[in-house]
Formats: C-alpha cells, structure tokens, sequence
C-alpha cells in the first residue's frame, strides 16, 4: 500500500498569472502603505507585504524584476506623496523610482529564492520555516542597502516602522528595526506558504505560525533603568519656517519667542526649540543673543537648545546651539543633511537634468562632524536633527556616547498637513523604544510629541497650532541589545539571506541523481 506524500508545490509554474500579479502588486503598495501612520491601520502591512510575496512566487528572473519594481513603484509613490508639496512632482517621481529599483532587485532575489530553494532542500523544515527566514533575510537585506546607500540612503519606508503602535513594536528593543522587519516578513512568508502549498490548508496547520506570534507578542520591551530625572519644555511656535514661506528676517524667532511666555513662571531644567527655532542664527546676529539671553533669565537662567544655520569656515551648516549665560555651551552639526533637499550631491552631473528644480537648492548644508551628544548642567542629552533620527548607526552612536534622553528637533513646515510629520513622529516613537529613553520630539508646526520609554505619549501639542510641552521626563541608563548588538544581528540577516541564495542557486543547477 503507498503511503499519501504532502505534494511539494511547482515552483516553475506560478501561482498567479503575470497580469494579474503585475496588478496585485500595483494593489499592495497603497495596502502596505496603509499600515503607516497616518492610517496607522498597522494590520494591512501583513497583507501588503503577503500580497507583494505572492505576487513573486513562481516568477523567472526577470518578470521577478519587473513585479517587484512595480509593487515597489506603487508604495513610494503613496507613501512619500508629501515630497510634491515641497519641490514639486519631479523629485517626487525620481525618489520613488529610484527607491523602486532597490525593490525590483529584491523582488527578483526573493523570486529566486522562491524557485530554487525548494529544489534543494525538500523537507517540510526547508518548505515552512527556512525558506521564509530567507525569503525574510532577502527582503530585509534589500532594506539594509537602500538605508545607507547612494548618498547616505533613504531608510523611509522599513516595514518595522509600520508597527509604532501595534503590539510588535516591544521587539525592536531587542532587534532594532532590520530585526523587526526580518520578523514581520517572516511571519507573513510562513502564512503565505501555508496557503499556498497544497494539502497544508488546514486548520492545525496555522498552530505553529499562531503560536510563534503569540510567543512574539509575550515578549516585552527591555527594560532599561531610570537614573534621575529633568524638568524639560519645549516651544512649537507655529512660524513661517518653510523654505519657500514668505517672510521677514527674525519672524520665525518671533514666533517661538511669543510662545515660550507661556513657559515663563516654570522652574525648568532646559527649554528645547525646534530645528531652524531661530532664523537669526545669535552667534552672528546680536538682536537674537540678546532676545535669547533675556529669555534665560527671565526661566531662571535655564539653557536653551535651539536650531539655527551657523555659517563657519566658508561652509553651512543645519545645527544647534545650546545657550546658557548668554554664549555657546556647546553646538552639533546635523549629520546627516538630506540630499536634494539640503543640498546636492554631485551639483554638476545632476543640476543638467533640472536646472530650474535644483537651482531652488542654492544654501549647501555641509555634514557634521562633532558627536551628538550634550551636557546639560549633568543631563547627557542624545540631539538628533529631523533626517538624523532615520540612521541606526547615529542613533546607536548617541547612546554609546552616554545619552540619557533623546531630543529629536525638526521642522516639518515644507510638508504641510501631509503625514510626513506623522511618518516621522513614527520614527520617533521607535527610536524611543529602541533606546528605552524619554524622547522629546519638537517641531516647528507640529505634531509635537514628549515620548516615555515605552513608547507612549505623555504629551503633545496639536499640528500649526503655537504651544509648549513641560514634563519631568525620567533619565534613563542602560543599553539594550538592539543598540548593543543591531548591527550584528543586521549583518547576519544579510549574510544570511545571500549565502543561502547562493547556495540554493548553486545546487538548482546540479544535475539530480537517479535513485
């Protein structure tokens, strides 16, 4: 008598019809979108993840580059839709679609991955599990690259930053955010697997993925441990601070001045201003030290951090300053300037294909230098300027350096009512959780938010309204393994995912012996 076998499905046929998976994927970007703040529906990034899968599964090489660039194509131009409101549809449409090719290629890595995988390893551990960790690996790596790489990398979009405010969002203290989006694609790949392998739909077959998300949600965020504490507020003055806002020279410095009287009266420890607080930069211009100073003195001296463009040696920078006794404690240079946006890299090779577009781009931000890290009257304040807070190594830098709370300065002001701000805010609320530190994050329009250690929001003040945040925040010590060991688990994951790529391609094209 023959005994029944779980039938391995056809990896060479696909599932799906190239039509109808170029249209699933065109689908799945809006749907993963979604799962982002601000309709922070954070359920349909599973959905739009499995449907980007499947929609790969079964696919040669190339038809495998041409779904992956299109589902790739069709979240960017969703999800970064913010960018016309500030340069136009031309940056919008060349960042979408160079953020596409990075997806393409790895949707033609996973399409590979998908046909060569089960050639070589035929167990059902090879069908369930190993091939969704490196279908997994493959997507994150593709992530990892585009985070760093051309010109500093764009890391917008990670899948784990969908999760601020779901359940999932405890395990980036352990992971960091390349683990988080390892975990969350692994999942949906296991779910995916089950559906579509024949005999598998049933019932018990969805005990192991259940209780590996079970077992997931258990675990809770590290706990990192509170070592004092400092009374903080912050001012969202609401000015005119966009780039393109017509205004006169110290109206963006009215407009925070106007609104931190309403801190005036409060014992504070350190009164924290936007990115750009200032539009008259105090080490040169006497107006602005002076309005400044006066205003320490009349919060009984209390420090103030502001943003302002420092001019120095020829070069510009995006910094900020912290002010006490009427000089300059200490200053930081953003690191990490946007390019195309604050300025452009290779000026000559690109400004040809826009002249008119770039030529708007006239200030160039020179990247910093100095460490992000200050000493406020004991405080160790981690400061983390708008894109900055979007690099893991910087971030992870931050708290190496001793940062007990994180102050994250921006201004969203180009960006409008768009869910830019919201994105970021997202951001934010990972890194806090990450770090297991306080997180203040101020902005010039808002949302402004205080952020606790776990993630949740002690206070905020609503979008293009003037207001101010004051809180005791706690002061945190501690390293979690995401900051200790993010990189590391990073690189395995991307080892991973390649090696077993490779591996799988080299054994799909020996020759199978005959038993």
């Amino acid at each position: 008598m023959s005994r029944s076998r779980r039938r391995t499905p056809d990896r060479s046929r696909p599932p799906i019809p190239l039509i109808a998976a170029i249209i699933i994927a065109a689908a799945a970007g809006p749907v993963l979108d979604a799962g982002f703040p601000d309709k922070n529906v954070w359920p349909l990034t599973f959905v739009g993840i499995a449907m980007i899968l499947a929609s790969l599964i079964g696919r040669k090489a190339g038809t495998g580059l041409l779904v992956g660039f299109v589902a790739g194509l069709s979240f960017y131009l969703t999800h970064i839709f913010w960018a016309t409101l500030y340069l136009g549809a031309i940056p919008w449409l060349a960042l979408s679609t160079l953020e596409s090719v990075f997806f393409a290629l790895g949707g033609m890595l996973i399409t590979l991955a998908y046909r060569w995988i089960p050639h070589v390893w035929t167990s059902s551990v090879a069908q369930f599990a190993f091939l969704p960790a490196v279908v997994a690996a493959l997507w994150t790596a593709r992530e990892a690259i585009a985070n760093v790489w051309p010109y500093g990398g764009f890391a917008w979009g990670r899948v784990s930053l969908s999760q601020s405010q779901s359940p999932f969002a405890d395990l980036v203290s352990w992971l960091g955010l390349s683990g988080l989006s390892f975990v969350l694609v692994f999942l949906t790949a296991v779910i995916v697997q089950l559906l579509i392998t024949p005999g598998a739909l049933r019932l018990s077959a969805f005990a192991v993925p259940a209780a590996l998300i079970a077992c997931v949600l258990a675990v809770p965020a590290w706990p990192t441990q509170q070592n004092g504490s400092s009374t903080i507020a912050a001012v969202q003055g609401n000015g005119k601070a966009g780039y393109f806002d017509e205004r006169e020279p110290g109206d963006i410095l009215i407009s925070q001045l106007k609104a931190s009287q309403d801190v005036v009266g409060h014992s504070i420890d350190l009164l924290v201003w936007p990115e750009n607080g200032t539009d008259l930069d105090p080490t040169r211009d006497s107006a602005s030290a002076v309005a400044l100073n006066l205003l320490s003195e009349s919060l009984g001296r209390a420090p103030i951090l502001t943003g302002t463009i420092t001019h120095r040696d020829g070069n510009y920078y995006n910094t900020s300053l912290l002010l006490q006794d009427g000089r300059v404690v200490d200053y930081y240079d953003k690191v990490h300037p946007v390019p195309f946006g604050e300025y452009v890299p290779d000026r000559d090779f690109w400004e040809p294909f826009a002249p008119d577009l770039l030529g708007l781009i006239q200030r160039e931000y020179t990247p910093g230098t100095r460490d992000s890290v200050m000493n406020v009257n004991g405080m160790i304040a981690g400061i983390s300027i708008c894109f900055d807070i979007v690099d893991d190594a910087l971030v992870r830098d931050t708290i190496d350096r001793g940062a007990q709370v994180i102050i994250a300065q921006t201004n969203n002001a180009d960006f409008g009512r768009t869910d830019e701000n919201q994105q970021q805010l997202a951001i934010a609320r990972m890194r806090a959780i990450e770090t297991g530190r306080a997180l203040v994050n101020i902005s010039t329009v808002g949302e402004s938010q205080m952020i606790a250690p776990d993630g949740t929001t002690i206070q905020e003040i609503p979008s293009h309204e003037p207001g101010y945040l004051l809180q005791t925040l706690p002061l945190m010590k501690g390293t979690t393994p995401a900051v200790a060991l993010g990189a590391q688990i990073e690189l395995i994951i991307v080892v991973l995912g390649l090696s077993a790529l490779v591996a799988a391609g080299t054994g799909a094209r020996r020759p199978r012996k005959r038993r």
